[in-house]
């Protein structure tokens, strides 16, 4: 077997190989003298078919069913020889099978950039000092609070007004044309907070239940939903019913009766400042990790493999998905087209695809390994923070198939954490850096 391999681009390859006629003549041979043994054919004696005949009913099939074999077992060979590893399924171009002649074959594939990072030791970033005022706890405290509180209907009754929850049946109307996606005969909707539309919810208030109205409404061309952009639709509506949230007081007794021990409010604030403080510490130190990565990335220049790319785009979608299908709705109640949102999520998957591979790199320019040992205190953590036994997140991994992805992960943090640790970093007052975008949050759907 001869391999060579031919650049198309800094991420693709075409991989040529060769077989020896000797090994074609064998497995024709072997493929022959098995079908031979097998088939009967009117006129000759089981096992004694010549050749010849049976090239003529079957010859298309077995050098089919060769060339095939021959590329499971010399493709992956070729590949380590050659040291182009294929991200994806490669797309062959086969040669014809025939008797003492050579077989080949290529596989045009993409592949992991070959690149090198430069100047990422030693990077001059700034940290915001870790700061929680009173208010910010005070505004946990307060949704805790809100989380805790009960909707329940009126027991007076009166007209809606703004923060109101209420209960409608609705149904949209383009051109007197019914619209079969703009209909709900049980939605729940907080008034005042502009969820559906503002003006929706301004002519909801001062009706009463029981009452039924049309409202018309101009929708933006930027709007959210896809059937409704751009579109004047008349809504005909019934409020069934008006509902309020009333809320526990915030005292002793409210949070003994959260548990975890709590024996006053005095105590729940205090857990709650900790809370607050840790997940500042960890939205800083990721901000300073972003910061430094975004430094490195644009010094950096290489070709994406578009599939890894396309990957990362599929997975931001049916992420989006499923959280769409576990709240009840789907893109297509939402008017969402998966076509836009893999437009929208390109820019920010390539980002993730590029700072991953650099980081990939960094590992192995420096050696940077995970452990054994790492591995268990990272399984550990993770299962410690799921509230699971450290075997079950083992097992869970092990029969999806993602250990590996589990260690690349892993691999990618410890690496992020040597950059800080290497970075000459200069503290700053709370609130003096304007966020760092996180690329891995698609935050809003347009």
């Amino acid at each position: 077997m001869k391999a060579s391999l031919e650049d198309i681009s800094q991420v693709k390859k075409k991989l040529s190989v060769e077989v020896d006629a000797k090994e074609v003549n064998k497995k024709l041979d072997d493929a022959y003298g098995k079908i031979k043994k097998q088939t009967k054919i009117p006129g000759f004696r089981p096992g004694k078919v010549p050749r010849k005949i049976l090239e003529s009913y079957f010859g298309k099939q077995i050098e089919a069913d060769v060339a095939s074999e021959l590329v499971n077992e010399t493709f992956p060979k070729a590949v380590e020889e050659t040291d182009a590893f294929p991200l994806s399924q490669p797309e062959l171009e086969k040669g014809p099978v025939k008797l003492d002649e050579k077989f080949i074959y290529s596989a045009t594939m993409e592949v992991r950039p070959q690149f090198e990072v430069k100047d990422y030791l030693g990077l001059e970033a700034e940290k915001e000092i870790v700061s929680v005022t009173d208010e910010a706890v005070e505004k946990r405290l307060e949704q805790i609070r809100e989380g805790n509180g009960k909707l329940e209907s009126l027991t007076e009754l009166r007209p809606v007004q703004e923060g109101d929850f209420v209960v409608i049946r609705y149904q949209g109307f383009e051109d007197d044309q019914p619209l079969e996606e703009i209909k709900d005969q049980n939605f729940l909707l907080n008034v005042g907070k502009g969820d559906f539309h503002k003006k929706f919810d301004e002519a909801l208030v001062g009706l009463n239940k029981d009452d039924e109205t049309e409202i018309v409404v101009d929708f933006e061309e930027d709007y959210f939903n896809n059937n409704l952009k751009g579109k004047t639709v008349r809504f005909e509506v019934s409020i069934i019913d008006i509902k309020e949230r009333n809320l526990p007081e915030l005292n002793d007794e409210f949070a003994r009766n959260l548990g975890a021990d709590f024996k006053d409010l005095e105590g729940l604030r205090e857990e709650v400042k900790k809370n607050v403080v840790a997940q500042e510490e960890n939205r800083v130190e990721q901000d300073l990790k972003r910061r430094l990565l975004g430094k490195i990335s644009q010094g950096t220049e290489f070709e994406l493999p578009q599939v890894l790319v396309d990957a990362e785009v599929d997975f931001s979608v049916n992420s989006l998905r499923s959280n769409f299908e576990r709240s009840g709705s789907s893109f297509e109640k939402a008017g969402i087209s998966p076509a836009m949102l893999q437009q929208q999520f390109r820019p920010s998957s390539e980002s993730r695809v590029r700072e991953r591979l650099i980081l990939a790199q960094i590992a192995k320019q420096d050696d940077i390994t995970v452990s054994d040992d790492e591995f268990t205190e990272g399984l550990e953590k993770l299962a410690k923070g799921m509230g699971q036994e450290v075997e079950t997140i083992r097992k869970y991994y092990e029969a999806r198939g993602e250990v590996d992805i589990l260690k690349e992960q892993m691999l990618e943090e410890k690496t992020l954490n040597y950059l800080v640790e290497k970075a000459n970093v200069k503290e700053v007052e709370a609130g003096a850096l304007s966020p760092e975008k996180d690329e891995n949050t698609e935050t809003e759907v347009q």
